[in-house]
């Protein structure tokens, strides 16, 4: 498959989340791959922890084969075609592994039940996170709801176009399915043995990807915050990952971002106000071109030798 098509596809792709978002369930691969892990994961929290771990590693590679296997099958069957054909079918597979407008839009839908009222924030930021939302205030609410935004820039748009551009479609599909597995098994308590391996694969593949995340906010805001601050932020959290983009947004927009009794990002900045989620979305919007460029530019790169040795 040419770079060509691969950068069409990537552009169709985005194309169609801009304007239509996200595809029914029935045909959402996303929602395929929480069904499997659905089915395996309750199962395998009854195990002891030896025999849960060994289980959730082995029904995460098989899912991961499968998933793996079958987008690459799909690619491959694709080359025989037209490359305008191949790059619109591509791209229609892979919109559904990229999730930005769906993320722009509960975001900015927390902020404007807020405008109504507390428990309507509350309300719709269920729909982003999966903690407790009952207990937070209008600020934490609003924090919450900027945290998401940072973190998943990174899981539902970066981290698939990056994994896109070095693998193909199997790696952003393998890359959701990591994620997706780590959002339903990764935690502690009941999922702690069954989900470590989820957790552990999820945070190798987004280790790059959320550092990269950080930057793109920083190219979008046109500024950087010093890197001794904005490492400081990322080792507040738990996640190895996470604190990144969430600890340069709270940083470029001088707030205060914080997880009750977990963590707590930029402690001298201001609380949050409607303005700071609009200037957040604003920037994760910025990111989301800089990311396409970015992927881009990985995409062409195995070819940049052979076009400059073809010119000389």
């Amino acid at each position: 498959m040419t770079p060509w098509v691969s950068l069409l596809a990537m552009a169709v792709a985005l194309l169609i989340d801009r304007r239509w978002g996200e595809p029914p369930a029935w045909a959402h691969p996303v929602v395929a791959m929480g069904r499997y892990l659905g089915r395996l994961g309750p199962r395998l929290t009854t195990w002891r922890p030896r025999w849960a771990f060994l289980g959730g590693m082995l029904a995460w590679c098989l899912g991961a084969m499968a998933v793996l296997a079958l987008a690459w099958a799909v690619q491959f069957g694709l080359s025989g075609l037209h490359g305008a054909v191949q790059a619109l079918l591509l791209g229609l597979l892979l919109k559904p592994l990229l999730a930005w407008r769906m993320l722009r839009d509960e975001v900015a839908s927390v902020e404007r039940a807020l405008g109504d009222s507390l428990e309507a924030g509350q309300v719709r930021l269920q729909r982003l996170v999966s903690r407790d939302v009952t207990q937070l205030d209008k600020v934490a609410v609003r924090e919450s709801a900027i945290e998401s935004l940072a973190e998943n820039l990174n899981d539902s748009l970066v981290a698939p176009l990056l994994w896109f551009a070095v693998g193909g479609l199997g790696g952003a599909a393998l890359y959701r399915f990591a994620n997706t597995a780590d959002a339903m098994w990764g935690y502690r308590g009941r999922y702690e043995w069954a989900g470590k391996w989820a957790a552990r694969v999820d945070d190798v593949l987004s280790w790059l990807p959320a550092r990269i995340t950080a930057l793109l906010l920083c190219l979008a805001a046109a500024r950087s915050p010093a890197w001794s601050a904005i490492r400081r932020q990322a080792r507040a959290t738990p996640s190895p990952n996470g604190g990144w983009p969430m600890g340069v947004m709270a940083l470029l927009l001088g707030v205060r971002l914080s997880k009750p009794g977990v963590y707590v990002l930029n402690e001298a900045g201001e609380p949050p106000r409607a303005m700071h989620t609009a200037q957040a979305l604003a920037w994760a919007q910025s990111a989301v071109w800089w990311a396409a460029a970015l992927c881009a530019g990985l995409i062409l790169l195995p070819w940049a030798p052979t076009w400059a040795w073809g010119r000389a």
